[in-house]
């Protein structure tokens, strides 16, 4: 039972059913929305809801499935039904092309896999579509509605017969409208036109006379009249004769397909049945998508354990004003079970109670007419018998009933009619009467609907039913969140513990004056303003531990993300380095086998060539080359030759050096075994046993390596033009972590040999892998004394600072 009688008009489901039968193709599917009506029974409950949860299905695969063509030829099965009656072309195309869809629906369904629409493949049995008759009807009509040429031997012949005479027809006609406009007789831009089915002219009515035939008809001004020339008598005829044979040939040819298509009626009607039904679910299911609806376990019991249910047409409103709105509905989380039947919703004006109970009713009624609802995945729904409303003002002048009165009426029934399976959606439940007096029959009908062990949503601001409903089993309290401080509504249900009305907190905050608040207060008395004190203080800090926990949740998501990616990191650098060196060990036994080879072949050369020079000097030219192009390396040049240093062989000038050492002199004098060399400048004495004599080549070689070893200002190394543009900051945002590895290694080298004392790596907060892989590096690094955030001022945990030594 479904109280009162308006209830879908109340819920906000007639809307819903309006939606349905626009996304309808066809009267036969705006016929199943009329139709839809509550389910108590599971198995039909059930067996609905899975066909339009597999049509959603199908359509958000994307598949082929037929989409016109809804059409609803009943009313042409009517009068195909008489004896002796026939179809015009029109309403055989529609039969034609409707039969053509139904026949692709079932083909789809037998060819689909037989797990993926059972439900769906279901509505096709015992629904047929002969084929004899549908190549009937292809072979009269064509895809474009019109009569083929081909429908009979006959109907070609007058088709080609009718074409011939309207071209010569054309072609007299054409001739005397051109002498005639030559005359004057006829304006023009005048063309041949048509009356009583006859080709005939438009001719100035005052040379009416001068134009031989019969006149058919003036225009409205009677300035001109239309003139079938006598020159074309005959022609006119000929093709009137020729159309009516036509037209006879056709009736002839439809009267046939007619009966033909007669036995099938019975057919017929129950595949248009199957394709209204199609077209009821897939409206269904297009609404589904539009909610982002699904189907939740049924249960055949009453029950509620809703997850992320959203009321559907606030859902819908917010979403076709996205642009201009940006609010989203606030989900809820609804549970009733038979431990907690009742929930008692309280708290502020406009916090959200009456949404949230509505929502209850529709999203049920929704569920129970064969609707998926706007819930989230596992989410678990019952059945009801009933479900009872009382909502808004139903005063009645005529009935002489007062606002409360209406709602007594309602209490009345309720507690007359409702049993285990109902469903009760009261709104301010109470009210409408004086305070205390209201809330006592309110309690009283409560403790009634919970002794019947009823289901329930009841929005109230009473404190007596808070209270009955803390002390009392079945019944939990719920209340719609508030922000005391910003004095905002946060419209979302918290079950388990009453909510505050914030009547005095709202007074003080929109600017009622001082006194007149103070005075309610002292009105209310202390024992309500603590309480209601109680209970903003608890919501304060339910914000704040909310809050606290949401930050910390996310920090460790982000901690246990950047860990990942770090271990994932160092995996994959192990596993490269393995699979490098893994290589480098083949190669290099490749390498030293063919040089092995390489360097047998050129012994076994030179053995051959018995040491001669020229043999000897190519078997080297070979090897080198081979050094050269497999191991890509310079083969040592030889050393220039060094003269020992005698006394009798030294001579002042000659370039000496010490034995063992990599810089040279020049030899000042030699006495006896003693010599004075001078080394960069400074004159020293040494033994004579002690030198070297260099020679050209030899001096050559040292000045290239002192260059070589050269500090890096003496050395082409240009410190000032290094130092002028080095950045103490490095930005490593957006970058990869082997590239970031890459860049922080030679930007920690460059400021070492600098002197930087500071360096600061910008690598942002992201998911963290960049800050861990820098500072890592960091913690590594010999040259680094200390490692740190940079100021929140300045970017905070976004940056680090590294010292330097």
């Amino acid at each position: 039972m479904i109280l009162p009688q308006n209830f879908e008009q109340k819920i906000g489901f007639a809307q819903l059913r309006d939606m349905l039968e626009g996304l309808c193709l066809s009267p036969l599917g705006r016929q199943f929305v009329a139709k839809m009506s509550f389910q108590t029974k599971h198995d039909q409950l059930q067996k609905l809801l899975l066909q339009t949860d597999e049509f959603r299905f199908l359509l958000h695969s994307g598949a082929d499935f037929p989409s016109q063509h809804y059409h609803d030829v009943n009313p042409h099965l009517v009068r195909a039904s008489l004896p002796g009656a026939y179809l015009d072309v029109a309403a055989f195309f529609a039969v034609k092309m409707s039969l053509r869809t139904i026949r692709q629906a079932l083909t789809f369904f037998t060819q689909a896999p037989e797990d993926l629409y059972p439900t769906l493949r279901l509505l096709g049995i015992g629904v047929q579509v002969d084929r004899n008759l549908l190549a009937a009807l292809d072979k009269v009509v064509d895809d474009e509605g019109l009569v083929r040429d081909d429908a009979s031997p006959l109907l070609r012949q007058l088709r080609q017969e009718l074409i011939t005479r309207q071209g010569l027809l054309r072609k007299q006609i054409a001739g005397i409208l051109r002498h005639a406009k030559n005359e004057g007789w006829i304006p023009g831009d005048a063309e041949p036109t048509i009356r009583g089915g006859r080709l005939v002219l438009p001719v100035i009515a005052e040379h009416k006379r001068r134009v031989k035939g019969l006149i058919h008809d003036e225009s409205a001004s009677g300035q001109t009249v239309f003139i079938e020339p006598e020159a074309v008598f005959e022609l006119n005829n000929d093709i009137k004769d020729l159309e009516n044979a036509y037209q006879r040939e056709l009736i002839r040819i439809l009267t046939a397909l007619t009966d033909q298509l007669r036995p099938h009626i019975p057919d017929l009607r129950k595949a248009y049945q199957y394709l209204g039904l199609l077209d009821f679910v897939r409206a269904k299911a297009i609404l589904a998508l539009r909610l982002e609806a699904t189907l939740p376990a049924l249960h055949p019991r009453p029950q509620m354990l809703w997850k992320k249910v959203r009321h559907p047409l606030l859902y819908l409103t917010f979403q076709n004003h996205a642009k201009d709105d940006p609010r989203e509905v606030v989900p809820l989380d609804i549970e009733l079970t038979p431990e907690q039947r009742i929930l008692l919703i309280s708290g502020p004006n406009a916090g959200g109670k009456s949404v949230s109970m509505k929502t209850v009713g529709l999203v049920q009624y929704m569920l129970q007419c064969g609707l998926l609802i706007p819930a989230g995945e596992g989410s678990e729904a019952g059945m009801f018998d009933d479900i009872f409303l009382d909502i808004g003002d139903e005063q009645s002048l005529e009935n002489d009933l007062s606002t409360y009165s209406s709602h007594l009426l309602s209490m009345k029934q309720f507690v007359t009619l409702a049993g285990k399976r109902s469903l009760i959606l009261i709104d301010e439940f109470g009210t409408g009467t004086e305070p205390v007096l209201g809330g006592a029959i309110a309690e009283s009908v409560l403790e009634q609907l919970n002794r019947a062990r009823s289901f329930g949503v009841i929005t109230t601001h009473y404190t007596n039913l808070k209270n009955y409903a803390e002390r009392t089993p079945g019944i939990v309290n719920g209340a719609m969140r508030y922000d005391p401080e910003q004095l905002q509504p946060l419209y979302r249900l918290e079950i388990g513990k009453p909510g505050s009305s914030f009547a005095i907190e709202i007074a003080r905050k929109i600017g009622l004056p001082k006194q007149l608040v103070e005075r309610a207060t002292q009105l209310v008395g202390k024992d309500k303003i603590r309480y209601d004190r109680l209970l903003e203080g608890l919501e304060k800090e339910k914000a704040d531990l909310e809050a606290r926990t949401a930050e910390a949740a996310k920090q460790e998501r982000r901690l246990k993300k950047a860990a990942q990616e770090y271990q994932d990191l160092k995996k994959y650098l192990d596993d490269t380095t393995l699979d490098v060196l893994r290589k480098a060990k083949q190669e290099a036994k490749l390498l030293l086998k063919d040089t092995n080879q390489q360097i047998e072949a050129t012994i076994q050369e030179i053995r051959l060539g018995q040491a001669d020079k020229e043999k000897t000097k190519e078997a080297r030219g070979k090897l080198d080359t081979f050094v050269r192009e497999k191991l890509q390396i310079e083969p040592p040049k030889p050393k220039a030759t060094r003269e020992l240093a005698e006394a009798g062989t030294l001579k002042a000038g000659d370039k000496v050096a010490l034995i063992g050492q990599e810089g040279y002199g020049e030899l000042m004098s030699v006495k006896g075994k003693t010599a004075e060399v001078s080394f960069g400048g400074m004159k020293t004495i040494v033994k004579v046993s002690q030198l070297e004599k260099l020679t050209r080549a030899e001096i050559r070689e040292r000045e290239k390596d002192a260059a070589r070893r050269a500090p890096a200002q003496y050395s082409g190394f240009d410190t000032t033009g290094k130092m002028s543009g080095f950045s103490p900051t490095l930005d490593l945002r957006g970058e990869r972590a082997e590239d970031a590895l890459n860049k922080i290694m030679s930007y920690v080298d460059d400021a070492v040999m600098l002197g930087v004392p500071e360096i600061k790596i910008l690598h942002g907060r992201g998911n963290g892998v960049l800050r861990q892989v820098v500072r890592d590096y960091l913690h590594r690094t010999r040259q680094v004394a200390s490692v740190a955030d940079e100021h929140a001022d300045r970017g905070g945990d976004g940056a680090t600072v590294a010292v330097l030594k």
